[in-house]
């Protein structure tokens, strides 16, 4: 799913516009016990509780495409036998939530594989989406509408105790110990069931949500999904980072790594109206290398290093590979950040036969937010 995708199912989750026909949930406590289970007719909710749930589905479609939430297709196995995941999750699907023999068998495959080690709320609800045409001007028409996406979205939340404290007793007119009380939190991860992709259902795929974007939960993922796992994205960059160095033989020059940001950062400008974010495979970063200076002799067992490093179909979300705001040059004492933009602004040079990091000095600078002048100052006149 792209943004606009995404963006089209969200916004949908207001009280006005929102067609939930059931919700059902499994408080699970820290023992791994179920302590309740709830089947609900949604837009029967009063409206306090509504909006509280609406709230949380909404967090369960938040974030960057690549970081927070993951385009994730099922293998091949898990749509053909009886017990693969793409098939229990059409049964689910099929039943919208009211085979309870089918709900209690998806929360224990939670409760199994999802590692959590304190209370947390297991959150179900299904939708029927009739998906108006688009018009050429971009405008929705709904009596036009030819398809139905049906799914279901499900969001895992912790369950926490609420911190001691005092409060004020309206009805004593006095200010006592706060009762604690067990609070639902923003989920942790969850799933749309099947994607929305190309704004009609794709059940060969789903949309995962992580709130940590290093804890993707892979017993989750390889159990209740049916993995693989995809990289995280701090994961890529030091995949990436690996292959690199890997494919070099020895410690990179600095030109060629500033050269290799550069490289990525025009590409992600290239491709930055495209509705997915920039993916490079192995053909494209063999490409980003020999672009970035990297010599051909070197490039020789690319192929190699490649494959057993991240695995032959494996892929870098571009974005994923630099940082957006700032790149830091370290030393083992000082560390300076620099637009990616504006890498050429750091240099290599010899001063006084010593290597050093050179940097263009104008009017603006700054220490600990002081405006400095550099006149007086060694090396200026």
């Amino acid at each position: 799913m792209n943004k606009k995708e995404i963006a089209e199912i969200k916004k949908r989750f207001t009280k006005t516009k929102c067609s939930f026909t059931r919700l059902c949930g499994c408080y699970v406590d820290a023992d791994k016990q179920k302590r309740m289970t709830l089947k609900e007719a949604f837009l029967g909710l009063p409206e306090e509780e509504m909006f509280k749930y609406i709230d949380i589905f909404r967090k369960t479609l938040s974030g960057s495409i690549g970081k927070t939430l993951l385009n994730m297709e099922f293998p091949t196995e898990q749509e053909t036998k009886e017990d693969g995941t793409q098939v229990f999750l059409m049964k689910l699907l099929e039943s919208k939530l009211t085979d309870d023999e089918l709900l209690d068998a998806f929360y224990d495959k939670v409760i199994e594989n999802y590692g959590y080690p304190e209370n947390y709320f297991i959150i179900l609800v299904h939708d029927a989406y009739d998906i108006p045409k688009i018009t050429t001007d971009g405008i929705e028409n709904f009596d036009a509408s030819e398809y139905v996406y049906d799914y279901i979205l499900c969001s895992i939340c912790p369950v926490k105790l609420t911190k001691p404290g005092l409060c004020y007793n309206a009805e004593t007119n006095h200010i006592q110990d706060r009762i604690r009380d067990w609070l639902v939190q923003p989920p942790e991860l969850g799933f749309l069931f099947p994607a929305f992709n190309d704004r009609n259902m794709d059940i060969h795929s789903l949309l995962y949500y992580t709130k940590k974007t290093e804890e993707l939960h892979e017993d989750f993922i390889n159990d209740c999904i049916g993995g693989p796992a995809p990289m995280s994205f701090k994961t890529q960059k030091a995949v990436f980072q690996e292959i690199i160095e890997e494919t070099v033989g020895d410690v990179v020059n600095y030109d060629t790594v500033c050269q290799i940001q550069e490289n990525l950062t025009e590409l992600i400008e290239e491709h930055k109206e495209e509705p997915q974010p920039f993916k490079l495979q192995k053909s494209d970063v063999k490409k980003l290398l020999q672009n970035s200076g990297i010599k051909e002799e070197k490039l020789e067992n690319f192929e190699q290093v490649y494959e057993e490093t991240a695995g032959e179909d494996a892929f870098f979300q571009a974005a994923n590979l630099v940082e957006a705001k700032s790149v830091a040059v370290k030393t083992p004492d000082v560390t300076i950040k620099v637009s990616p933009q504006r890498m050429d602004l750091v240099q290599i040079q010899l001063v006084e036969g010593r290597r050093c990091i050179v940097i263009p000095m104008e009017d603006g600078v700054q220490i600990n937010g002081m405006n400095v002048t550099m006149e007086g100052t060694n090396g200026t006149d």
